[in-house]
């Protein structure tokens, strides 16, 4: 049923592709490759061989381990294989056969060796996490009509059957396709690669988060930051507090309930993707104030009257810790990743500073009305929460300027100001870091505005090269103030394959040649119903 839907879905998507691959002495546009991989390998051999295919004898041999994800993925990578075809069959009406210089014809590549070396489980763990092993070999040789995928897990077999979905192009040829012979040794450069969706500006369907999944995987990442809840509506159900949604949600369609979540879970799983939730607080909870209004606190205007507003949470309140241990219970079980983000930006200090319960607390602890030694004490109180519950924390790069007190092992968040500064000084004080200053999908520029992503490389700090275990990655980052369903998709892609090549390959490629590489995966998405945006302007897809 779902390799059904699939299909249905990419054959429909076809429809709306561009490239030029058809003509490519037509213009002015980008010429797409073909057969030509998204990220890039970092060790790529090619020949000047081919093998033709034919999805419907094709075959994927399993010849090590195996489990559920093994399973999915066969089914996946065959229904996206047999769509190509019929795609190819399609392209090769009324144009020419597709033919490369002297290349050599070795006959027809009948099947995939598929070998994972590594149980699913190892040590008992089914879910990915931060440096899970992703590294693979491909091999497509001259002298074996078997092409050979060999992994060390299950995680590096996923990354490999996605290389080889895209090393396919249409032979020109009816329903055959083409694939060069190769050898492709690769690993990612970083082992941390995500993308944040918000979903409490604007509600987000679940089939949306699972396209926004499916597309993660065809670009390699591997971590969803689910910026789940925030001022404006809290669409996490609770089973603990259930009157956060009830009463902070914009509708009771709008939410997530636990079902739904461990849904998401699953689905990211089977791509190798880690879900790592975002609650934070102190700021950004005006959603929370709707149904607990008595743990934030209440703002006083210049005569010292309660003036009707509530601000960040109240860090002077002993219930506070009680409650946000609870919660944090609860989404600790929920979320199976080592990590929970826990924001801490932009907390507005003019709430605070006007309440006069606050200030008299100040004073008693010797705080001389510095807010961000408030701010601070309330951090230490909640990393003490998650370090009970055995939990790791990830914190906006604000937690850190603020000088506050934090693990070692807390990972600072880099977003905003000069990021190679401050992922500088976070290195240099032991912290592990991770890049999204230069990634913020929401900002948007008119063209083909995906170079501004590729041009950042997360590497380029000074003490970089002795900080390698602290750089654990990056993320690009879709904020919802000004997109839902409607057009969500369509910001990120391709625009975030920019970010994902980045932070998965060593090599640094010419930007006139990522951008014919580019089309032509804008293209591939586009057929596995991916709405991806034009990366570079006039063109059209294969059909």
């Amino acid at each position: 049923m779902m390799a059904t839907r699939m299909i249905s879905l990419l054959l429909l998507a076809a429809l709306v592709c561009r490239s030029n691959a058809l003509n490519p002495d037509a213009g002015p546009w980008v010429q797409s490759t073909q057969g030509e991989p998204w990220p890039q390998p970092n060790i790529r051999r090619l020949t000047n061989s081919y093998y033709l295919l034919r999805a419907s004898t094709f075959q994927f041999n399993v010849v090590g381990e195996t489990c559920d994800i093994v399973v999915e993925a066969i089914e996946r990578y065959k229904a996206i294989i047999l769509t190509e075809s019929r795609i190819a069959k399609i392209y090769s009406q009324g144009h020419a056969r597709s033919s490369r210089e002297n290349a050599t014809s070795k006959g027809t590549l009948t099947g995939l060796d598929f070998r994972v070396l590594e149980p699913c489980e190892k040590d008992g763990n089914h879910w990915p996490y931060l440096q899970m092993q992703e590294s693979y070999t491909l091999s497509i040789s001259e002298f074996s009509t078997v092409a050979h995928l060999t992994a060390e897990s299950v995680w590096g077999a996923l990354r490999g059957l996605e290389t080889f979905s895209q090393l396919l192009f249409p032979a020109g040829d009816g329903p055959n396709l083409k694939i060069r012979c190769q050898t492709i040794v690769d690993r990612p450069k970083l082992p941390h690669r995500g993308l944040l969706l918000d979903t409490s500006r604007h509600y987000l369907p679940i089939p949306d988060i699972l396209l926004t999944l499916d597309a993660m995987s065809y670009n390699k990442l591997n971590v969803f930051h689910w910026h789940i809840v925030d001022d404006n509506s809290f669409p996490y159900q609770s089973s603990r507090f259930p009157e956060l949604s009830a009463k902070g949600a914009y509708h009771p369609s709008m939410i997530y309930t636990l079902n739904d979540i461990q849904k998401i879970v699953d689905y990211a799983r089977l791509r190798g993707i880690r879900v790592m939730p975002e609650f934070d607080t102190p700021g950004h909870t005006r959603s929370w104030g709707l149904a607990f209004p008595q743990y934030l606190t209440t703002c006083f205007d210049s005569n010292g009257n309660a003036n009707g507003k509530l601000g960040p949470m109240n860090p002077t309140d002993p219930l506070v810790y009680d409650f946000l241990r609870d919660l944090f219970a609860e989404i600790v079980q929920v979320f199976p990743d080592e990590y929970v983000h826990l924001g801490g930006d932009e907390v507005p200090f003019d709430c605070w500073q006007s309440n006069p319960e606050i200030n008299t607390y100040m004073k008693v602890h010797n705080m001389s009305r510095n807010y961000a030694l408030l701010e601070a004490e309330y951090m230490r109180k909640l990393f003490r929460v998650m370090d009970s519950l055995e939990s790791k924390s990830i914190v906006w790069q604000e937690v850190f300027d603020n000088g506050v007190w934090m693990p070692n092992n807390t990972v600072v968040h880099v977003w905003t100001g000069l990021w190679s500064k401050e992922l500088e000084r976070a290195t240099k004080a032991g912290h592990p870091v991770l890049l999204s200053a230069c990634w913020y999908l929401n900002y948007i520029a008119g063209g083909g505005d995906w170079k501004k992503f590729y041009k950042c490389d997360p590497m380029a700090f000074n003490g970089a090269k002795n900080a390698t275990n602290l750089m654990l990655g990056g993320e690009a980052c879709m904020w919802g103030e000004f997109v839902d369903k409607n057009n969500v998709h369509p910001r990120i892609w391709p625009r975030a394959s920019a970010t994902a090549e980045r932070l998965w390959s060593n090599i640094k490629q010419d930007e006139n040649e990522a951008a014919q590489r580019l089309e032509e995966h804008a293209c591939r998405m586009n057929r596995r119903g991916i709405p991806a945006q034009p990366p570079n302007g006039p063109g059209f897809c294969v059909i």
